[in-house]
């Protein structure tokens, strides 16, 4: 069988995703000559997610390219913000990123969490629902079929909060939305809400929202200041 010999240039971002030996300038490799420019970078590791713009010899391509012997090819990340093939950005976020959940719901974004799903089942919902796949699994986002992803790089969720906000630039709505089940919330009365109180939180607030999907109530508590700097912090990041 046919083989090309190509020399690969990752922007610096990508290279993390490569192999050791290969996170150099550049990256000489040799492929099937029917194999297309996509497979060729996803076989050295970068899921087809990470890839943003491509080049041949200076011509912007696609990821159905096949790469001519001989040809340079330069893979950058992802624009920022990073547009998606969807109307609206809302996200799916698995197993692993609980907390990064509930501060993108902090914040008004639509995320579906759910901590009992397998790959093919985050793939059908990320797909039926239209919502980009977030994870920290290499291997969830090269899942054939999947429409739209992104690797989560940090293991903090403060980190991994800002990120997903650069890369994405989500419109915010901070305290909008359940963080438990990301159903919108609505002002109630506290004579609305009072069966689901505390005699303490009773006689201390009067000011409540109530989510309409699932009921859950909020009122501005002692944990409140602490959510209020989140939310502080992300519209640091994103003006």
């Amino acid at each position: 069988m046919d083989q090309v010999s190509l020399t690969l240039r990752f922007a610096p971002e990508l290279r993390f995703f490569l192999p050791p030996r290969n996170r150099v300038d550049r990256v000489r490799v040799q492929h099937d000559a029917t194999s297309t420019l996509g497979h060729v970078i996803e076989s050295l590791g970068v899921p087809r997610t990470e890839i943003g713009r491509l080049r041949a010899d200076g011509t912007e391509v696609t990821a159905a390219h096949r790469p001519a012997d001989g040809q340079t090819i330069e893979i950058d990340a992802p624009a920022r913000p990073q547009h998606t093939p969807f109307d609206r950005t809302r996200f799916l976020l698995d197993v692993h990123l609980g907390t990064l959940a509930r501060r993108l719901r902090l914040l008004g974004v639509d995320t579906a969490y759910d901590n009992d799903r397998d790959d093919d089942a985050l793939v059908a919902q990320a797909n039926d629902e239209q919502r980009v796949l977030l994870t920290r699994d290499r291997g969830l986002l090269r899942r054939r079929g999947l429409l739209a992803g992104a690797h989560v790089h940090h293991t903090d969720p403060e980190l991994q909060l800002h990120e997903v906000l650069r890369r994405f630039d989500p419109p915010l709505a901070p305290f909008t939305r359940c963080l438990a089940c990301n159903g919108m919330v609505e002002p109630a009365t506290k004579q609305q809400v009072q069966g689901d109180l505390e005699a303490g939180t009773r006689a201390t607030y009067d000011t409540f929202t109530r989510c309409r999907s699932c009921g859950r109530v909020y009122w501005p508590g002692a944990h409140h200041d602490r959510l209020a700097q989140i939310v502080d912090r992300a519209r640091a990041h994103t003006t």
